[in-house]
């Protein structure tokens, strides 16, 4: 008898598959239609090769039946694309935000449209799809909410450095206006980066405590890795 659980392992490979792709496809264009070094200076950039590699190798395992990428990993990369996509859309892309960048968004069009909407959008929303529906539960701890902030501020100390580096007069110096150093000072950057920290910190326990309380994991997919990848 065929049971209902290899019926759904062909779909959590498409589905894997065709979010990594996603993740792909905006890269290659960002690649394409940008300075490369400017492009993978920005988070949305970093996340979303993330992704790639992750859903990815997810899917890989996934097709050979091999144990899948450590919930602390999964985990982490659903956090840091949940962050893009919220920041996004909450902060970026709302006229009543402070750190609004609607001026620049207006002018996207044809193929960077459709990067921005695949790096913004759509891998976010596949990504909690998939821990909604694909992913084992109970899989997630309390300590990784922690953890997983060593990640945006890594990435928050790159970008102060680099727009440190950099002359006053080179466009995206500071890729988001929120750490923009040279317009609000390292003072409120700071203060910018713990808010956001804190908000983080508390998505993240957010996302451990829906993992605790999510259907039992033989309505799943995925089971939780026994390989080296913990």
């Amino acid at each position: 008898m065929i049971t209902s659980g290899a019926f759904r392992l062909p779909a959590t490979v498409a589905f894997r598959a065709l979010i990594a792709a996603a993740a792909v496809t905006g890269l290659v264009i960002e690649c394409a239609y940008g300075s490369v070094p400017v492009v993978l200076s920005f988070f949305t950039i970093w996340t979303n090769i993330l992704v790639a590699v992750t859903f990815g190798l997810s899917a890989h395992r996934v097709y050979r039946r091999e144990p899948d990428v450590a919930p602390f990993w999964r985990g982490g990369v659903l956090l840091f694309i949940l962050i893009t996509g919220l920041v996004f859309h909450l902060v970026l892309a709302n006229p009543s935000s402070p750190f609004n960048v609607l001026e620049d968004l207006d002018k996207l069009t044809g193929a960077k449209s459709v990067a921005n909407q695949l790096l913004h959008t759509v891998t976010p929303i596949g990504a909690v799809l998939d821990f909604l529906f694909l992913t084992a539960p109970r899989t997630l701890r309390p300590r990784y909410a922690a953890q997983w902030l060593a990640y945006p501020l890594l990435y928050v100390v790159f970008a102060l450095i680099r727009g440190a580096l950099l002359s006053p007069d080179v466009p995206s110096r500071y890729t988001y206006p929120f750490i923009d150093a040279a317009e609000y000072g390292y003072a409120r950057v700071a203060l910018n980066a713990v808010v956001l920290g804190l908000a983080f910190y508390a998505l993240g326990l957010a996302l451990v405590t829906a993992d605790r309380y999510r259907p039992p994991r033989e309505n799943r997919i995925s089971s939780p890795a026994e390989g080296p990848l913990k």
